[in-house]
């Protein structure tokens, strides 16, 4: 992780983080807190813990989001210190909705130079949004006249990183569970980092090729970092903590409390697997999951 954060994360980059409701990466976004990266633009559809404990370290200047919040668990306490107040200094916020963010990431990915959607008419978001603009559709609308649709630009970062379930160690991942937009991230951006639970060998992979979400020529770095997603969950390995979300909503009300959080809890702890260590063995068997196998297909092969 150290070695592929170092390699593509540069002061003033811009990041995204995706992964939707599990599979969050956490531990990169540690380990970009701990190399102290600066003036960060940070991508991600559901702003949430790890973007709030990123602001609090100084890394991020500016945010591209179409949700804020502590997942179900009360608010980010240093993002909004910083939107609301602007202290201790103003965080510059673009907002989309979820769709505009995926055609955002659509287009990054198809090389477009923007991608059209519905669904703002009504809607105030693009008032609060310059980027958000409509144009004249080339063709005749529903009744035959000319029709004004509403446009979104395309976002190209210079590093998508994402968490998945595994993959091999040319890259190709396999996710399963809910995969979000996490391929269109990774073909929008300039480079792509992968952090996955396991490694495993070239032949699992190609023995269930669907699940392979991202292909290899399309990745740039793969990092195996167990429990990786924490606090979230990766299907199939380890459940949601949920009381960690619950504890977030205080630590981060407070705002000495938060960077004393990330000192013992981040800038304390060598890498990953120290925060692992130290989250204590009776928390993770709070969070282990039980079996529930899927059916083996059959794909079948030539004679």
């Amino acid at each position: 992780m150290r070695e592929a954060i170092a390699s593509h994360v540069f002061d003033g980059a811009t990041v995204a983080l995706e992964g939707f409701t599990h599979l969050i990466p956490t531990a990169a976004g540690h380990e970009i807190i701990r190399q102290q990266r600066r003036d960060l633009t940070v991508v991600r559809m559901t702003a949430d813990i790890i973007v709030d404990q990123m602001i609090a370290a100084g890394c991020v200047s500016r945010l591209v989001s179409s949700f804020v919040g502590n997942s179900t668990a009360g608010s980010l306490g240093e993002l909004r210190r910083r939107i609301e107040t602007g202290e201790p200094e103003p965080l510059h916020f673009e907002e989309y909705s979820h769709y505009g963010m995926i055609c955002r990431y659509l287009a990054g990915a198809q090389r477009l130079p923007f991608y059209p959607l519905r669904s703002y008419a009504g809607s105030d978001i693009p008032s609060v949004n310059p980027q958000i603009r409509k144009v004249t559709s080339p063709y005749p609308g529903p009744d035959g006249g000319t029709e004004e649709i509403y446009v979104v630009p395309p976002i190209n970062p210079d590093v998508t990183i994402v968490h998945a379930q595994r993959a091999d160690r040319a890259g190709n991942t396999q996710i399963w569970g809910l995969t979000g937009i996490q391929a269109e991230a990774v073909y929008a951006a300039k480079k792509a980092i992968v952090v996955v639970e396991e490694v495993v060998p070239d032949e699992v992979v190609r023995s269930d090729p669907n699940r392979t979400v991202i292909p290899a020529h399309a990745v740039d770095a793969v990092v195996e970092c167990p429990r990786g997603a924490h606090p979230s969950f990766a299907q199939g390995y380890y459940d949601r903590d949920n009381a960690f979300y619950r504890e977030w909503s205080q630590i981060s009300k407070d705002p000495r409390t938060l960077r004393q959080w990330l000192d013992e809890w981040v800038h304390g702890t060598r890498d990953h697997a120290e925060y692992v260590a130290k989250l204590g063995g009776e928390r993770w068997e709070r969070l282990a999951v039980e079996e529930a196998w899927s059916q083996p297909v059959n794909y079948g092969r030539r004679r």
